[in-house]
């Protein structure tokens, strides 16, 4: 088990040096650039991208920047591609990390919010799989949990897969689509906008406050 442990953490720092010598790493303080990069990088651009999604995303790097990235670089039938092996291998990365290198260590951080979910993991383990992936997508923390849970790896895999397919799917799809719409949206739009988040925000801060004191 401990030669697997290092074997584990060994492959994620070569697989960091890789994407690092790549220049990814460091394009990704510059995102006009990303773009350029990935493509002058060829075929090689596909594993760049997907290493720098597997080894960055469960460490703390949201994945929805590689995701919504992705379309907008290549067309979306291989963004698509992308964006899923990208994901699976984030995801294996970090259930493998929370489940032989830092169980110990990562256990008592798990959200509640997760560990409601125990009893259905147990007793419905690929549909409680799927369904938390298709809501919750990829947080490196839903990896951790599955990683200290009791779910099989095999399960754990395919019902991952299964649950990001369509979201992923309408992301790479879309997302250019999206994208030109937004860039469209005037100034004055995209400020009334966040006032109105804000307010709803602040009134169900609001509501929660006046209902505990009601308790």
């Amino acid at each position: 088990m401990r030669r697997a442990k290092i074997a584990l953490v060994l492959g994620v720092l070569a697989a960091l040096g890789v994407a690092w010598r790549t220049g990814v790493l460091r394009q990704f303080s510059d995102p006009a650039s990303v773009k350029a990069t990935l493509l002058a990088l060829g075929p090689w651009g596909y594993l760049a991208f997907v290493l720098s999604y597997a080894m960055l995303q469960p460490f703390g790097v949201p994945g929805t920047v590689f995701i919504m990235a992705a379309p907008l670089i290549w067309p979306w039938p291989v963004a698509f591609g992308l964006s899923m092996t990208g994901t699976m291998a984030a995801s294996v990365v970090g259930f493998s990390f929370a489940r032989f290198v830092a169980r110990d260590w990562i256990a008592p951080r798990i959200p509640a919010r997760f560990r409601a979910y125990d009893e259905a993991l147990a007793k419905r383990a690929f549909a409680t799989v799927f369904a938390l992936r298709l809501i919750f997508w990829m947080p490196p923390l839903l990896h951790a949990f599955f990683g200290v849970s009791k779910v099989r790896f095999a399960t754990h895999f395919w019902g991952s897969l299964a649950g990001y397919v369509i979201p992923l799917l309408l992301v790479s799809y879309f997302g250019q689509r999206l994208f030109d719409v937004l860039k469209r949206v005037p100034g004055e739009q995209w400020a009334l906008m966040a006032v109105a988040v804000a307010t709803v925000a602040l009134g169900v801060w609001a509501w929660r406050r006046w209902s505990g004191a009601r308790g």
